[in-house]
This record gives C-alpha cells, sequence and structure tokens, in this order.
C-alpha cells in the first residue's frame, strides 16, 4: 500500500524536526532534512499499523473487510 503525507520540515538548531497535519502525534527528527523525513516516514508508518490492528481488534466474523481508493 502506497500512501503520500504532508512533511512539515524545520530547523531547530543542528537538527530538524519533522511532523505531518494529516498524523497527529506522528514526529521525526534528525541531523538532515532526509534523516528528519526518513525518521517521520518510520513514525507515520508505525502509528498507522497500531491504529489499523486497534480497529480491526474485536470485530465480529461477519464483518466485511474491503479496500477503497481515496484520489
Amino acid at each position: 500500500m502506497r500512501n503520500e503525507f504532508t512533511a512539515i520540515i524545520e530547523r531547530d538548531g543542528k537538527w530538524f524536526i519533522a511532523y505531518s497535519p494529516e498524523v497527529p502525534g506522528a514526529n521525526g527528527q534528525g541531523r538532515t532534512k532526509a534523516a528528519a523525513r526518513k525518521s517521520l516516514a518510520g513514525a507515520i508508518k508505525l502509528m498507522l499499523e497500531d491504529r489499523r490492528q486497534d480497529a480491526l481488534r474485536g470485530l465480529p466474523r461477519s464483518a466485511v473487510r474491503e479496500t477503497v481508493t481515496v484520489s
């Protein structure tokens, strides 16, 4: 699955910090913009996996699981 999110990257002294307005709570940091963006991508991936697992927990057997595409 491929998703695209906005990365806001700011300099904070010798570090770069990154966050995504679409995924509140997901943050990244690094010594370079590329490292901060990569760190943010990892944080977003972990958060989405956790939210998906949490949402699927306890679903009844009769529930239908399908994919929806948003463009």
